[in-house]
């Protein structure tokens, strides 16, 4: 792109060297990590790559901590990179459709990172990844689901879908409402950032290197209760949390 000068093209190498070091990191050392280890280079290697795009976040409000409950983070999504931004701030796992696996090294990475893949088309599929999430919050990992289904600019919120959102109601998790916003420096809405359209992965990093800086800001909302909720009932409130957060 003639957008793109010299220093965006170095900053495209530094993220190939970093993408280059954690293949060689989780072919090598990650069968041999526990999981607090796995967990502690997860977030950095996170914090690292929001660096390298010049991504400067902001998280507010109060991320979740261990607790003696079951614990899920519910957002709305704009980008890829969103999963990356709650890593750098709070280690979780989640939930992405299939074709993400197939992206060329960030699907494997996703998959080393303990991604669930669900396949839309497969019937019954979402009641298997239900019964695998219900099944790891009670050993105490952190999921978080992205319910629209599919990314927007960042300026709307799109309708959740509450069927990921039954593992929670299971195991009376908390549910975390997130807002997630990316803008430029004088405040308006980053459209390098978002993942939305027809984009490809090469489009959206060479849109990213583009921009100076890029501000990220993640809100974390005040916790749900599911208990005695129908999963529809706490869909449709963290939607509202977060379109009104927005």
């Amino acid at each position: 792109s003639s957008d793109v000068c010299s220093s965006d093209l170095f900053r495209v190498a530094r993220l190939t060297l970093h993408i280059a070091r954690a293949i060689a990191a989780m072919a090598l050392f990650f069968p041999f990590y526990g999981n607090a280890q796995r967990m502690d280079y997860v977030q950095r290697w996170s914090q690292q790559l929001l660096r390298i795009l010049a991504i400067r976040l902001t998280a507010d409000g109060a991320p979740p901590r261990r607790h003696a409950v079951p614990v899920m983070i519910v957002a709305n999504h704009v980008s890829w990179l969103d999963i990356f931004a709650i890593n750098a701030v709070r280690t979780v796992r989640f939930v992405a459709k299939v074709e993400i696996r197939r992206w060329p090294v960030f699907g494997w990475l996703c998959g080393q990172g303990s991604a669930l893949f669900i396949e839309r088309a497969r019937r019954n599929h979402a009641s298997h990844i239900n019964r695998q999430m219900e099944a790891a919050l009670r050993r105490g990992d952190t999921f978080v689901v992205f319910p629209e289904g599919l990314t927007s600019a960042g300026d709307v919120v799109l309708p959740f879908y509450a069927s990921l959102l039954q593992p929670a109601l299971a195991c009376d998790a908390l549910l975390y409402p997130v807002a997630i916003r990316y803008t430029r420096a004088d405040g308006s809405l980053c459209g390098e950032a978002d993942y939305a359209g027809d984009k490809s992965m090469l489009d959206s990093l060479l849109l990213m290197v583009t921009q100076p800086v890029i501000h990220a800001r993640l809100q974390f909302l005040a916790p749900l209760t599911s208990a005695g909720k129908h999963r529809r009932e706490l869909a449709h409130e963290a939607a509202q949390l977060i379109a009104g957060a927005l």
